[in-house]
């Protein structure tokens, strides 16, 4: 990855950390703009497009929840880091459904703030599609959703139509958060209290599935849904 072709719009109200951080994304290449409160984000991020954005939660005018949600509605593919101050879980869950990607507690460190801009833009940029016989490559493993197929190395494991629908579903979002609801409605149709029980059980199962790939996870986001991790 060359840092030099990333673009990040990095909007921060503490002037002095900002320019750290700044001056040290810029040492390693990344072009970098930096705004100090959230006025005028939107209207910059259309000018500047960035590859990814960095945001403070706490800012003036407007809060980076606010700004990620807007953001998403003109991009929603592009990569969220939340800074934060806050310790909560429940602020970690805001930060996942207004549209972020990962988050970071302050104070941190730089090399742990580049290495986890790296890895979104890694992911974001390495997201596979599938290839033009169908099949998607997920981490270590070769899925054929026409096939019901499953593949690892020589083995081939085959798979019950509901499995596929949802490895299908968690195959098209590779390193995002999928609501649990969304997942309800378009395979269930319906997201009564019997089928999210159904649901349990096949996570279990795609758990089970993809478990000889240790670099993938399927994380539980309490009220929120799943954060399918590939990496």
């Amino acid at each position: 990855m060359n840092p030099s072709s990333f673009k990040i719009l990095y909007v921060e109200d503490e002037q002095f950390l900002g320019r750290i951080v700044k001056d040290s994304l810029e040492s390693r290449g990344f072009q970098v703009l930096m705004l100090p409160d959230g006025r005028q984000v939107i209207e910059q991020f259309k000018r500047f497009q960035p590859h990814i954005c960095v945001l403070d939660v706490m800012l003036p005018y407007k809060d980076g929840f606010t700004i990620a949600q807007e953001i998403r509605q003109l991009e929603p593919k592009i990569p969220i880091l939340f800074l934060t101050a806050k310790t909560q879980a429940e602020d970690a869950v805001q930060g996942f459904q207004s549209g972020g990607n990962d988050y970071i507690r302050k104070p941190f460190s730089l090399e742990e703030l580049i290495v986890r801009i790296q890895n979104l833009l890694q992911l974001t940029q390495g997201q596979t599609t599938a290839r033009s016989d169908g099949t998607i490559t997920i981490g270590r493993y070769h899925f054929l959703p026409q096939r019901y197929e499953l593949r690892l190395g020589d083995e081939v494991r085959k798979l019950s139509h509901r499995e596929s629908e949802l490895l299908s579903i968690f195959a098209e979002n590779q390193n995002k958060i999928i609501n649990r609801q969304d997942i309800l409605m378009r395979v269930w149709r319906d997201d009564s209290f019997f089928n999210s029980r159904n649901l349990d059980v096949y996570i279990t199962k795609l758990r089970g599935l993809l478990k000889d790939d240790p670099s993938i996870q399927i994380l539980s986001i309490k009220n929120v849904g799943y954060h399918f991790l590939v990496g």
